[in-house]
């Protein structure tokens, strides 16, 4: 039953994102972006009342005395955020800052719901504590209870406090009061104003999608209008390919003083999804594959695994964040072995909610990526710098 839901809510999000991108062009489609651009219409007046009321100080920031960095972005998904994320953390980690990741832990288990209902009804602040899924020491949570991003960056660092929960000014005091912490990193956190104090907000815009459609939600992907990105001190240009020029002018006229800083996701090795074994991406060329994802835009893996040299002859893409089941792996298995496929290749986000399988007809290595600036690296480090001697 549980199941039956999830593909069917999945379903439901595959077919809004067809409505929204004009995959769909049947009358229901036209019907229904008609009935989505006033949603938009109303989701932009939220959305500027909001800031207003915070401007206004009748909704109230917090400061918790420390250095908090913002990154998130203007658009739901498919910006590469994580690798991002977690070259800030280690970054700041190299130049001595104590850092805690603070997330909200997306599709992460949700707290009891008698506990969620009478908080509501009597008005009470949550008292629970944040999940900690690293302690800067050990690996606590696994990917269900933790949420996949902040798994992932528990997973690969491991000196560095990783903490879940909707209400980070409270994840926050935690990590200052129970580890230490004097730099906070919020993962998705440019629309999150609760928390401001030494604060610094870096936006990620991909290059390829950089405003998806030009729409707000419910009819674009955009959260807040473009003109918004002028609350930022960096942007990265995320999946770049050196042709930017008029990304750059069109964020230059948004946003004069930023810093802007180009970065492509860069490929290191395959790791076996069950045995860890780490093996070199020169196993990739000449070699048939199949692939498997979860993920907002699976286009660009397909593509960096053609350009490492694979040979892509069957490719199966679920929902962003989907969890997979047991039988969806062993259904692709067997449908890349129909095709002459000898390996099976995902991604390191998709590997944290691989199941455990009986048999494994084909080996299954996922791609592990980091990100590598390849235009602004002395403003990235001017803002480390910034950031550690503020």
């Amino acid at each position: 039953m549980r199941e039956r839901f999830r593909d069917w809510i999945e379903s439901l999000e595959t077919f809004a994102l067809e409505v929204i991108s004009g995959e769909r062009r049947d009358t229901r489609a036209a019907l229904m972006r008609g009935f989505l651009f006033g949603g938009s219409k109303l989701f932009q007046a939220g959305v500027k009342m909001r800031r207003w009321l915070y401007n206004v100080r009748i909704f109230r920031d917090k400061t918790l005395g420390v250095q908090v960095i913002a990154i998130g972005n203007l658009t739901v998904g498919g910006t590469g955020k994580t690798p991002v994320v977690e070259k800030f953390a280690r970054e700041l980690r190299d130049a001595g800052r104590n850092v805690a990741i603070l997330s909200r832990g997306y599709r992460s288990k949700p707290p009891p719901v008698h506990v969620w209902l009478l908080n509501k009804i009597f008005l009470r602040e949550d008292q629970t504590p944040p999940r900690v899924v690293s302690d800067g020491k050990s690996l606590l949570l696994d990917s269900e209870m933790a949420g996949d991003e902040p798994y992932m960056l528990a997973s690969n660092l491991k000196d560095v406090i990783v903490l879940v929960d909707k209400d980070r000014v409270k994840s926050g005091r935690y990590a200052i009061e129970k580890f230490g912490c004097d730099t906070l990193l919020l993962d998705d956190g440019f629309q999150y104003w609760d928390l401001r104090g030494r604060r610094h907000d870096v936006v990620l815009v991909d290059r390829q999608q950089p405003f998806g459609n030009e729409y707000l939600l419910p009819r674009g992907t955009l959260r807040e209008p473009p003109s918004h990105i002028a609350r930022a001190q960096t942007i990265f240009i995320t999946k770049s390919d050196g042709q930017t020029a008029e990304l750059r002018r069109r964020l230059t006229d948004l946003n004069p003083d930023a810093a802007i800083i180009e970065c492509v996701h860069h490929p290191l090795y395959l790791e076996d999804v069950f045995t860890g074994e780490r093996i070199g991406l020169d196993f990739l060329k000449g070699r048939t594959i199949a692939s498997l994802s979860g993920i907002a835009q699976p286009e660009s893996f397909e593509q960096s695994l053609v350009k490492l040299g694979a040979e892509l002859v069957y490719s199966k893409r679920f929902a962003d964040h989907h969890r997979f089941t047991q039988q969806e792996v062993l259904n692709v298995i067997n449908r890349g072995k129909k095709r002459q496929a000898n390996t099976i290749i995902t991604t390191q986000k998709d590997a944290v909610r691989f199941p455990k399988i009986d048999r494994r007809d084909l080996p299954i290595y996922f791609m592990r990526v980091e990100i590598q600036i390849v235009s602004g690296a002395n403003d990235f480090q001017d803002c480390v710098r910034r950031i550690c001697f503020r």
